[in-house]
C-alpha cells in the first residue's frame, strides 16, 4: 500500500491524463514511413513546451530531445513511423480515431510504436521532476523510417549530432517485459538469367523462371533444415519473386526472388553467404543483399543495407540490473521472465557501436501492423513510471 502511495506521490493523476491524452492526439496523426513530417513538429513542440533542455532534428528528420547534461548519457528512443493501413474499412474502430474503450487505447501506431513514443517522453519528463536526472543526461529520439530501414535513423542522428549513449533502451512493445536482445536479419536477392525467345518456340530460349524453380525448392528445403534445430532458430522465407519477359507470348529471361533471412545469436554474414552460394550452386544465378533505397521526409535519400547479426545482453549485464529494480520499483515485485523479440529494431545500430541495449516497451507485439491494433491504456502509464525509474537507477 504504502508503494502504491509512493507511486501517485511522484506521477500524479493530472501528469497521467496529459499523457495518455498525448497518446490518442499521436495516433490520431497519420505518420506513413516518409511522411512523418507532421508528426515529428508535434513532438518537438510538445517537448519544448513541456521544457526539454534542448531539441533538435537532424537532416533525416528525427528529432531527438535532451534533459540534463551529464556525465551518464541514457537514450531511450521510439519510432514514429507506421505501415500503411490497407482495409480501413474492416476495422471495428477508425484506425486514426485514438478512442479509448474498455481501457484499451485503439489506432495505427498505438502499439508500434506511439504509445512508447508518449511514454518515454514523460519519463524523462517525470524523472526531472524527480530529480533522478542530475548528474545525468536523458535523450528521447523519436525516429523516422524505421519500419524499412531499421537502424539507419540512429546512424543519422549519432553521426550528425555526435551522440554516443553509455545505455540504450529500444522501447519497441514488449508488453512491458525486459526483452533481452532479438534476432538479426538478412534481406537477400536472387536471380537467375535465361535467353528470351518466342513463346511459339520455347527450344530456342531458355526460361529464367524455369531456372529459379530449384532455386525455390531449395529455398524451402534450407528453412526446413532449420526448422529441425532447437531454439531459439532462424528462418528463411520467400517473400516476393517477379520475372521480366519481352511480352506475355515470350520467354522469360529474367527472374528474381527476395528472401527474408532471420538469424540467431552465433550466426554471421559468413553463415548467410555460405548458405546463399549453397542455394544458387549450378544453377545460371547470382545473390546480393537486397539493398533498400528510400527517401526521408525532409528529402534525404537514404541506403539501407539490410543485414544485420542477432544481439542479446546478459542477465547480470549492469544494464539488465538496472531494469530489473527499476521494474521492481515500478511493479513491487522482481521480473518472473524475459523476452527476446523475434523483429528487428533500431537497436541494431546502437549494438553494432558498442553501446549497452536492452529492450522495453507497452503493448502486445503481435498486435503490431494488425487491424484494430491497440494497447492498454495502463500499460502506457506504467511503462512512463519505469522509464523514470531506471534514469534513478542508472
Amino acid at each position: 500500500m504504502e508503494k502504491e502511495k509512493h507511486h501517485v506521490d511522484y506521477f500524479d493523476q493530472g501528469m497521467k491524463d496529459e499523457l495518455v491524452t498525448f497518446t490518442q492526439e499521436l495516433v490520431r496523426i497519420k505518420s506513413y514511413s516518409g511522411q512523418e513530417k507532421d508528426i515529428i513538429a508535434f513532438i518537438a513542440a510538445r517537448m519544448e513546451s513541456l521544457g526539454f533542455d534542448e531539441v533538435t532534428l537532424d537532416a533525416m528528420g528525427n528529432v531527438v530531445g535532451r534533459i540534463g547534461q551529464g556525465e551518464q548519457v541514457i537514450m531511450f528512443d521510439s519510432h514514429v513511423d507506421t505501415v500503411e493501413v490497407q482495409d480501413e474499412k474492416e476495422w471495428s474502430v477508425p484506425p486514426f480515431s485514438g478512442k479509448i474503450i474498455d481501457g484499451r487505447l485503439y489506432g495505427r501506431g498505438s502499439v508500434d510504436m506511439k504509445s512508447s513514443v508518449a511514454a518515454s517522453i514523460y519519463g524523462a519528463l517525470l524523472a526531472k521532476k524527480q530529480g533522478w536526472t542530475e548528474g545525468k543526461t536523458v535523450y528521447v529520439s523519436c525516429t523516422v523510417l524505421e519500419e524499412d530501414c531499421d537502424g539507419e535513423n540512429l546512424k543519422h542522428l549519432f553521426s550528425e549530432l555526435k551522440i554516443k549513449p553509455d545505455w540504450m533502451v529500444i522501447c519497441e512493445p514488449s508488453d512491458n517485459i525486459i526483452t533481452l536482445g532479438h534476432k538479426g536479419k538478412a534481406q537477400v536477392v536472387i536471380q537467375t538469367q535465361g535467353v528470351s525467345a518466342h513463346g511459339s518456340a520455347p527450344e530456342k530460349g531458355k526460361n529464367a523462371v524455369y531456372e529459379m524453380a530449384e532455386i525455390i525448392q531449395r529455398v524451402e528445403a534450407a528453412n526446413e533444415t532449420l526448422a529441425k534445430k532447437p531454439a531459439p532458430r532462424g528462418t528463411l522465407v520467400l517473400s516476393q519473386i517477379s520475372s521480366i519477359s519481352a511480352s506475355l507470348n515470350a520467354v522469360p529471361f529474367h527472374c528474381e526472388i527476395y528472401l527474408d533471412r532471420r538469424m540467431v545469436v552465433g550466426e554471421t554474414e559468413d553463415t548467410v553467404e555460405a548458405e546463399m552460394d549453397k542455394i544458387i550452386e549450378g544453377k545460371a544465378a547470382s545473390w546480393q543483399v537486397g539493398t533498400l533505397h528510400r527517401t526521408s521526409w525532409t528529402g534525404l535519400p537514404i541506403v539501407y543495407e539490410p543485414l544485420h547479426p542477432a544481439w542479446e545482453i546478459a542477465l547480470d549485464h549492469p544494464l539488465t540490473v538496472a531494469c530489473q529494480k527499476a521494474y521492481e520499483q515500478t511493479f513491487g515485485k522482481a521480473p518472473t521472465s524475459y523476452d527476446y523479440w523475434d523483429f528487428s529494431t533500431n537497436g541494431v545500430t546502437s549494438v553494432s557501436q558498442g553501446i549497452a541495449t536492452i529492450g522495453f516497451g507497452p503493448g502486445e507485439y503481435k498486435l503490431a501492423h494488425m487491424r484494430d491494433e491497440n494497447c492498454l491504456v495502463s500499460q502506457i502509464t506504467d511503462a512512463c513510471r519505469f522509464y523514470a525509474s531506471l534514469v534513478s537507477q542508472l
